[in-house]
């Protein structure tokens, strides 16, 4: 009988805590809004979302600033847009004058803006600067640029449709190479994101297979150093009726954020428990 109460009693706890809503966010961090689940969820629709598009979401790693771009509207063109917890509040204000698709550091010194980017200073961001001559020339139609810790950078190629990458070895940047087959394959393949530690890449892409026009999917990086297969996301990410793209993870590691859209000057920005990317993870 001991046994029997004992086990009552983990599966009570067990249901209990699965039961327990999630609290807000402090106020001062991610907008101060209520976590997701394993179900993505409109992220700040009362404060972010409007009737026009929203995409590219990325976080300082302090969580306290926002970047995303807007189109619509009186948004004739991508604009790049901030909200910043300010005196106690959020605050949302546009980001002039470059508005090349945001991809922050981990350690929030550099605003990567696609080709260009920005250094933080002690009054904020620098001037637009160029990447150098191995990123921005004419060869390349860089949108998305991201880095890891170690260094590491994937772009995309708007002008073929695929994605690159490029590393450090032995302290010196080599130059950049397209990603296996297996990646760069399909319609279109773009706006990557690789992960902090360097062991996954997380793109968007048009190919045979997918639930609809634009999937996200994922490549773990191999104990050679090789890309693993691509793995689409699922059917909670992934929609038959919509686009699915530019997906990132935020600094803490405990969110995917993304964007979906069903066509047009329209879109909005989603949040996801991170945790569905640990469990597509092959053993």
């Amino acid at each position: 009988m001991k046994k029997v109460y004992i086990l009552l009693v983990l599966i009570s706890s067990i249901l209990l805590s699965a039961c327990t809503p999630k609290k807000q966010h402090s106020k001062d961090t991610y907008l101060g809004q209520k976590p997701p689940g394993l179900v993505p969820e409109l992220f700040a629709p009362d404060m972010i979302n409007t009737e026009y598009r929203e995409a590219e979401a990325a976080f300082t790693p302090d969580l306290k600033e926002f970047y995303f771009r807007r189109r619509g509207g009186p948004y004739k063109k991508n604009t790049l847009v901030v909200v910043q917890y300010k005196d106690n509040k959020w605050i949302e204000s546009d980001v002039p004058p470059r508005a090349g698709e945001p991809v922050i550091s981990t350690d929030g010194k550099i605003l990567y803006l696609g080709s260009k980017y920005r250094e933080r200073t002690n009054t904020g961001w620098s001037e637009v600067k160029s990447l150098g001559p191995m990123f921005d020339n004419k060869e390349y139609g860089i949108m998305r640029f991201s880095a890891s810790a170690n260094g590491t950078y994937v772009f995309d190629d708007y002008k073929i449709d695929v994605i690159r990458i490029s590393t450090m070895k032995d302290g010196k940047r080599e130059e950049p190479k397209l990603l296996d087959k297996h990646i760069n394959i399909g319609k279109w393949t773009a706006h990557p994101f690789i992960a902090a530690d360097d062991s996954y890449i997380i793109w968007d892409s048009e190919r045979e297979g997918g639930y609809g026009k634009s999937d996200l999917y994922i490549s773990f990086k191999q104990k050679d150093d090789s890309w693993g297969a691509a793995i689409n996301l699922g059917d909670q990410i992934n929609t038959a009726e919509a686009s699915e793209a530019y997906g990132s993870i935020t600094p803490d590691g405990k969110y995917f954020f993304f964007h979906r859209t069903y066509g047009g000057d329209t879109g909005d920005i989603y949040w996801v428990d991170a945790q569905f990317i640990e469990n597509l993870r092959p053993n």
